[in-house]
């Protein structure tokens, strides 16, 4: 580094790629812009199925769908829990998966490295803004859920479909942590599309691999014969937001849910950093 000091008088490997170009860089792309129009939508589906099907009160069940229509808070609660599961682990992987892959499949990433940017800068920069657009994509959905659905059944208590509701100040502060334990439950997902991105020249192959493995560990979760192994699982705990959507709140599950996922992604980013500071990178 002394010696590229001396060639380039000025150089600063702390002031290469800054994370605002990187996130005008990421915004401009079609992938950015379809994902966000893909989850603005959902509020507008949701409400046209309910209604051209009618409300879904007193159907079998009792789950958020029983209490969809009862306001926009409600209705917000019902977008995270139908899209939760899938739908916000595809921005994630996409995200995340594409962020270095795509460099390299461009051809463009030697000449990042030689412009130069240290490694470690690349990835700490690229994994900050895919994080923050993950974020984005997470927060976004409820937001407009919240907004169409006041616009559509009024603005009220969240009501719960165990009974009891709470009122519409701490339904936002409950929905906020909703939001927050899902992005942080989905950092697993995001380390390891990160990860893949790092060792495959192919995006589609990080953000389809981060996606699949995801699924895999669905279908293991729902093996019930696996037992407490499926506490090691980061989707045993992916529904565990629940329990802040109830009179009394209760942290145990998703203290365990955010503990298993954290660890996860720290092996994975590990795995990220040290196995990219190595790679020859050619292409």
């Amino acid at each position: 580094m002394s010696s590229l000091s001396q060639v380039a008088p000025g150089y600063r490997a702390h002031h290469t790629l800054p994370l605002r170009v990187e996130a005008v860089r990421q915004l401009r792309r079609r992938r950015t812009l379809v994902m966000g129009l893909v989850l603005a939508l959902l509020p507008f589906v949701l409400v046209a199925a309910f209604a051209i099907g009618g409300t879904p009160e007193g159907r079998e069940g009792v789950t958020l769908m029983t209490t969809a229509t009862a306001s926009g808070a409600n209705l917000a609660a019902t977008a995270l829990f139908v899209s939760a599961a899938f739908l916000l682990v595809v921005p994630v992987a996409l995200f995340c998966g594409d962020t270095v892959a795509s460099e390299a499949g461009w051809s463009s990433l030697r000449y990042l490295l030689a412009a130069p940017v240290p490694r470690a800068r690349l990835l700490g920069s690229k994994l900050a803004v895919a994080l923050a657009f993950s974020a984005a994509a997470m927060v976004l959905l409820p937001l407009v859920a919240l907004g169409v659905g006041t616009a559509a059944y009024g603005w009220g208590p969240l009501r719960m479909p165990t009974g009891g509701e709470l009122p519409i100040g701490d339904a936002l502060v409950r929905l906020a942590l909703v939001v927050l334990y899902i992005f942080l439950s989905q950092l697993v997902t995001a380390a390891l599309a990160f990860w893949l991105s790092t060792v495959t020249d192919a995006p589609l192959g990080a953000v389809g691999g981060a996606v699949g493995l995801t699924i895999v560990g669905n279908v293991l979760d729902a093996v019930t014969a696996l037992g407490s192994w499926r506490d090691f699982l980061p989707a045993h705990w992916q529904f565990a937001w629940a329990d802040a959507l109830q009179p009394h709140l209760e942290w145990g599950g998703m203290v365990k849910g955010v503990s298993v996922s954290v660890a996860y992604a720290l092996v994975l980013l590990a795995f990220a950093f040290r196995g990219f500071g190595r790679k020859d990178v050619v292409s």
